[in-house]
């Protein structure tokens, strides 16, 4: 299956802290290969961001270290 097929059919899901589905948030999905898929509810006509395992790991780290705080 090629990549855009994979993302059509991808288990995407959100945070269970996101909220409402009014927006706000980014999905996530598993994909082949170690990959992440990563697409912005508000914008769902926007192609996905595709990533390594490795940097999903180190996104997930850094988040849970409160690097990206505000």
């Amino acid at each position: 299956m090629d990549l855009s097929d994979e993302l059509k059919t991808a288990a995407w899901r959100k945070a269970t802290k996101s909220g409402s589905d009014q927006g706000n948030c980014l999905e996530v999905a598993p994909l082949s290969g170690g990959r992440v898929g990563l697409r912005d509810i508000e914008a769902p006509e926007r192609a996905p961001f595709v990533v390594s395992a490795g940097v999903w790991d180190a996104v997930v780290d850094g988040a849970k270290k409160g690097e990206f705080d505000f």
